[in-house]
């Protein structure tokens, strides 16, 4: 299987103000790119060419281990970014649309965390806590069928936990350096601008059918 870079279901310029064109455009065509290329790289004449990316990360210890640290790292990078992309959502006001959870996700968040200010809090806290690069989510657990608010490093991913991602804000430097420099706390309170809540929704119901 050849991975290709996803096309963006919306414009660069899209998530403007809280995320400016130059950075998605950097993000997705440089960095995410990369990952890409990369992967397809690793796995090019191996047993895992014919897999798909998901299943070889949800199980990464069946993965040979000399293609182990590139697979997890380039196709972690690859699925994460995947995620990231589109869990955003264009052409945000929200003034005129206030940017809350709607459905099941509204529902769980507020069960598991006691109200979405206070998961928002909490994410937050967490996502700014982060040492080095990473990646902060919501990822539903299916063992105690419950939600869970996780960091990992580099490009690891929930899925090699057995746990199925949600929400994601990427918090390498490269997310966020142009517009935000050295400032990771506007970055991440700018994200709630942009949060995709509709297609978290989606993402809840399909796992918590697995």
């Amino acid at each position: 299987m050849v991975y290709e870079l996803p096309k963006l279901p919306y414009d660069y310029n899209s998530l403007e103000p809280f995320m400016d064109e130059a950075t998605v455009i950097i993000h997705h065509t440089k960095h995410h790119q990369i990952y890409t290329d990369k992967l397809n790289a690793a796995i090019k004449g191996t047993q895992l060419e014919s897999k798909n990316i998901i299943d070889v990360l949800s199980e990464p210890y069946s993965i040979p281990k000399e293609l182990r640290a590139p697979v997890m790292n380039f196709g972690g990078g690859y699925v994460n970014h995947n995620l990231f992309w589109e869990i955003l959502r264009p052409n945000p006001n929200p003034e005129a649309n206030p940017n809350i959870p709607i459905g099941e996700a509204a529902e769980e968040i507020n069960t598991n965390f006691g109200s979405f200010q206070q998961f928002k809090e909490k994410f937050s806290a967490e996502a700014l806590s982060l040492f080095g690069s990473g990646w902060t989510w919501l990822a539903y657990n299916p063992l105690t069928k419950k939600l869970e608010i996780i960091s990992t490093p580099n490009q690891d991913t929930p899925l090699m936990d057995g746990k199925s991602s949600l929400l994601t804000i990427d918090v390498w430097e490269h997310a966020y350096y142009l517009k935000y420099q050295n400032r990771r706390a506007d970055f991440i309170t700018a994200f709630w601008n942009i949060v995709n809540w509709d297609k978290v929704n989606e993402l809840l119901q399909e796992a918590t059918k697995k």
